[in-house]
């Protein structure tokens, strides 16, 4: 076995497969295309899923892939475990061969037996591998054909294991293809074992043993009986082959050590970890986790994930802030995880290219998080109370509100002598993680209905203009079922063998219009709009008017006015798109957008917010190109290597492309690939008019905007808005706008100024009405109680009044009680400093808001509350006394 990098194992492993007729293909983004179900892309089988549901069709039957994957949410999700194992990771490399109804079982054993033993391939010694079968159960018999096949290849039967379907039998999902598997396995010897010097033999020692590849055998599709509720398993007329190898665990068996981070593919990032943090023990878990969790966090950035606090950017939230905390760790408390983004740009750049263009902007993303952090967690801390810590549920909402980390805490509760609720806290995090797998809903994706399924390609004829005459309907589908008819007042889909009609794709809305008899004697159905259920497969969505069947021809007909008024915010987001990037630099990608008759929506990555004075030079450049009447050139079926390197068309993000591409191109302005209808010429978009810029999520922004007739319906209500405008600021001689916002800020600063007086008169009678309220303090124990109700303040001056009373009486508690005008009730209490020790604000002032239907809490010295029974005011203060007397008990 001779020793290879992890880059050359990766390009062997395609090389190999490529020497049997297999299509290299390059990793899909780590965002799954169109599959929001899917958090991560975490397998290899993703990007080929709908190949095997049936629901596309590719150029070629076997493929080989080095796929980029993470597992760190959802369903699957290794995060807690990175640092501490020698094989778990946030972020990896899924090696994998596929067979799309070509090759089984046969051919995959043979190929997999082949590249690891072979001297001219990985050359390793068989006698360190073993293979395990699936041992059968009561729907599926034993798998004694892939035992026999592996017996042919070269295995001896007793390194034979067979297992149960818990490890051996796999499935898509609830519904799907599925099937046995055999995995294989490599033992790393007795310096690996579990128990150090423990022989245990295969397949008792979990962490000698590793499994390295696992071969899936599809060859039944999952179905759930709608009667009985059981499921059925049918076999698929073409079974499939879909394989996972890991790059990390193959590179350690090869390079001869006993953990994926022991590899090339992480040492230099754990030494540069090192160098930042000045950390000088690199066998550190926190260098291991800032090393794996720098490799997610810069390749989900690449692929357009954003740090947020929901769905995919709040797992990326979770990474980066996990790796900045051990930076924290080891010391480091400047930013440091945007400088390892330039150091997996290094190590990566071969196989991923892509990241050569992006690691500026993924460095700005994560600088600007580490920032953010620190301030969060800055304001994390004065969140930090004693009530806090000693709940569990809150202290979760710490962790993951501010990512305060769990054993700061603990250390915390135990310096202030309280008790940590660590099964509270964990029971949080235990129904935070239950919801989390619940909303991956990806493995339930169902295979294509087999009203699509088996359907051809439709031919679509909607670039050449807006009518496909004598076309024949080739499905009828309603409520997902296949019919023979639809009739008057149905809804449903209708598939045809050709149509003018384009479908939902790239962010352009599908066409509407109708469908008619050969004859156009009246409509036979209102086209509502248009998907595509399957690849290639048009499905019309239609309310029926007269009698439809299978079998029948007719004409379909777009509504031009709306198809005129689309493709003319489509060719605007194009030329939007280009004048985005010259004004406010390359670092612009599109990360979404809409595109219907109404208006269009842009969303892109960008950092800030777009000063006026660069929107208006967006709008004006974009204008430039209205004017200059610039011809669009489409060009069709381009290789994509050849539309990327020589037509240098921009590839939007979250976008899947085969091997053919279709190129529009705007001038010397605009090239993009783009599978969209467009204007002839930029002249007829008429006038693009912004109307809008917004924060779309973090790090992305919106602009929205309107061409056509859109435009002037625009200019019109701002010329209306202009007119009322100059009534409101007379013969001002400034432009109407600016005199306008000059009249509205005197107004606002003099609003401002009586807000202000009204606060101090408040404040003013607040102080006269309390000036003798020391003396109505009663003492507890010794200790001074003094409870006031007050009204007409807000929360503000109620604690400016709480500390001047405390003044008055030098030594004791204040508790000041208010009902509100929305009928609520506040409440807070404070604690003269020299006392919190015996007596704290939170307690007290929870103990009173229970009284009125609420709760609160807050610091030693002062805390608030507020309640929902106004009623119980009076005598909830009137409490107060006796509150602090058994507190002091």
């Amino acid at each position: 076995m001779t020793y290879r990098s992890g880059s050359q194992i990766r390009e062997d492993f395609l090389r190999f497969f490529e020497t049997k007729e297999h299509r290299r293909v390059h990793s899909s983004s780590l965002v799954p295309h169109n599959d929001p179900t899917l958090l991560f892309t975490n397998a290899g089988m993703n990007q080929f899923k709908d190949v095997f549901l049936g629901a596309e069709k590719r150029s070629y039957v076997r493929a080989a892939t080095s796929q980029k994957c993470v597992r760190a949410g959802g369903k699957h999700n290794d995060l807690e475990n990175v640092g501490f194992t020698r094989r778990h990771h946030t972020f990896f490399e899924m090696l994998g061969n596929f067979s799309f109804g070509d090759y089984f079982k046969r051919d995959a054993i043979a190929y997999a037996w082949e590249l690891l033993t072979a001297a001219e391939w990985f050359g390793i010694d068989k006698s360190k591998l073993y293979v395990t079968i699936f041992e059968g159960d009561a729907q599926v018999p034993r798998d004694d054909e892939a035992e026999q096949f592996w017996i042919e290849a070269g295995v001896p039967k007793e390194r034979i294991f067979e297992m149960s379907a818990k490890d051996n039998f796999w499935q898509m999902g609830e519904t799907g293809p599925c099937g046995p598997c055999s995995e294989i396995y490599y033992d790393l010897g007795l310096e690996a074992a579990d128990e150090p010097g423990t022989d245990k033999p295969f397949p008792l020692d979990e962490q000698r043993y590793v499994e390295i590849w696992n071969l899936v055998f599809m060859q039944f599709d999952r179905m759930i009986d709608a009667a009985t509720g059981g499921a059925q398993l049918t076999p698929l007329p073409k079974p499939s082959i879909d394989t996972g190898m890991g790059l990390e665990r193959i590179a350690a068996v090869l390079q001869g050590v006993t953990s994926n981070f022991e590899t090339d593919l992480f040492t230099p990032l754990i030494a540069k970890a090192a160098e930042l943090s000045g950390a000088t023990d690199l066998t550190s878990s926190s260098l291991k986790i800032i090393a794996d969790h720098a490799r997610a966090a810069t390749f989900l950035i690449s692929d357009g994930v954003i740090p947020l606090n929901e769905g995919r950017g709040y797992v990326l939230r979770k990474i980066l802030r996990r790796g900045i905390r051990h930076g924290r760790l080891l010391g480091q408390e400047q930013p440091f995880m945007h400088e390892m983004v330039y150091a997996v740009r290094d190590e990566m750049q071969v196989a991923y290219p892509e990241l050569i263009d992006s690691a500026e902007r993924v460095a700005k993303v994560v600088l600007a998080e580490e920032q953010q952090f620190a301030r969060t967690l800055q304001l994390g801390l004065s969140q930090m109370t004693n009530e806090t810590l000693s709940s569990g549920a809150a202290a979760f909402r710490l962790y993951e509100t501010f990512g305060m980390p769990l054993d700061f805490m603990t250390d915390a509760a135990r310096d202030a002598g309280i008790e940590f609720d660590l099964p509270g806290f964990e029971a949080a995090k235990e129904e935070e993680q239950q919801r989390a797998r619940a909303s991956w809903r990806g493995g339930s994706q169902k295979s294509a209905s087999p009203a699509f399924r088996e359907l051809a390609k439709t031919d679509f004829l909607g670039y050449g203009g807006l009518r496909a005459d004598g076309v024949t309907v080739l499905a009828l589908v309603k409520d997902g079922v296949g019919v023979q008819a639809l009739h008057p007042g149905d809804e449903g889909e209708v598939v045809l063998d050709a149509t003018s009609f384009y479908a939902d794709s790239g962010g352009q809305v599908g066409d509407v219009g109708w469908l008619y008899p050969t004859d156009h004697t009246g409509a036979l159905a209102e086209v509502k709009g248009c998907t595509k259920p399957v690849q290639g497969v048009f499905a019309h969505k239609v309310v029926v008017k007269r009698d439809i069947s299978v079998g029948d021809r007719l004409d379909a007909v777009v509504n031009g006015e709306v198809r005129s008024a689309t493709i003319r915010n489509h060719t605007g987001t194009h030329l939007l798109h280009a004048a985005l990037r010259e004004v406010l630099g390359t670092h612009v990608k599109q990360a979404g957008s809409l595109v219907n008759s109404a208006r269009l929506r842009f969303d892109f990555s960008h950092f800030a917010g777009i000063a006026p004075e660069d929107l208006q030079e967006i709008e004006d450049i974009v204008n430039a190109q209205v004017l200059g009447n610039t011809r669009v050139e489409t060009f069709e079926d381009v290789p994509i290597d050849v539309a990327v390197h020589e037509f240098k068309a921009t590839a939007l993000f979250g976008e899947k492309y085969g091997d053919k591409v279709r190129v529009v191109k705007i001038g010397d302005f605009s090239t993009e690939l783009c599978g969209g209808i467009h204007t002839k010429a930029t002249g007829e978009i008429g006038l693009l008019k912004l109307v809008g810029e917004s924060s779309a999520a973090s790090g992305i922004r919106r602009v929205e905007a309107v061409t056509g007739t859109g435009s002037l319906k625009e200019f019109r209500r701002d010329f209306d808005v202009a007119r009322v405008a100059t009534q409101v600021i007379g013969g001002s001689s400034l432009p109407p706008a600016e005199a306008l916002q000059q009249k509205l800020s005197a107004q606002d600063e003099e609003l401002k100024k009586l807000r202000r007086e009204l606060d101090q008169a408040r404040m003013k009678s607040a102080s006269s009405a309390t000036a003798n309220a020391a003396e109505s303090a009663v003492e507890v124990k010794g200790i001074k109680v003094l409870a006031q109700r007050v009204s007409g303040l807000d929360r503000n001056q109620m604690r400016q009044l709480v500390d001047n009373l405390r003044t008055q009486i030098g030594e004791g508690v204040v508790v000041l009680g208010m009902a509100t005008e929305d009928g609520k009730v506040a409440l807070i209490a404070g604690v003269t400093k020299d006392l919190t020790s015996k007596v704290q604000a939170g307690k007290v002032v929870g103990a009173l808001a229970a009284k009125v239907g609420g709760k609160g809490g807050g610091r030693p010295d002062l805390a608030e509350a507020g309640g929902s029974d106004p009623s119980q005011l009076d005598a909830a203060l009137a409490a107060a006394a006796k509150v602090v007397e058994d507190l002091l008990a």
